[in-house]
């Protein structure tokens, strides 16, 4: 009897979170609010965009005003892309954190790290991954060494993706 009476309180509460993730109840008049932000900066506060594009943990997601509340891991090496009604896309390349998506279509970004897409500079980049792999393959380089090297060539190969984007 018991476990019945608290079967049926789980399934209360999960009809009852389930009616509250519905978009279409937030209201937002049809704009996204985003708040980008580091632990040692804010990108932008308060800023009206049309359309934010992140690359998280679950794959590529657009966000639009009255979308669903969610929240995301930011891929690590990922970018985001701010459309906003001046037509003009702000890239960043994010080095891992999260997006939280509100009831009332804000969206706020919280990343480690964050640098404009336009100021990644693609041959330092690629001569760290070269030397990142140079590392990785060298004979007498400890296992320590070899996992390092493979952290930053992935880093280095994600900073050429976004520098071509």
């Amino acid at each position: 009897m018991l476990f019945r009476s608290a079967l049926v309180a789980v399934r209360s509460a999960a009809n009852f979170s389930a009616r509250r993730l519905y978009a279409s109840e937030a209201g937002s008049g049809g704009k996204l609010r985003l708040n980008f932000a580091l632990p040692h900066q804010t990108i932008l506060k308060d800023f009206e965009a049309i359309q934010v594009n992140i690359q998280s943990s679950e794959g590529d997601m657009g966000i639009l005003a009255d979308h669903v509340p969610t929240i995301a891991q930011l891929a690590n090496g990922g970018v985001i892309e701010i459309l906003a009604a001046d037509n003009k896309p702000r890239k960043f390349f994010v080095s891992g954190g999260f997006a939280i998506i509100n009831p009332d279509s804000s969206l706020n970004i919280n990343a480690v790290e964050a640098v404009a897409v336009e100021d990644l500079d693609a041959e330092a980049a690629r001569k760290g991954a070269d030397e990142a792999s140079r590392k990785m393959n060298a004979s007498g380089a400890s296992e320590k060494d070899k996992a390092e090297a493979r952290v930053e060539f992935e880093l280095f190969e994600a900073v050429l993706a976004a520098a071509k984007v």
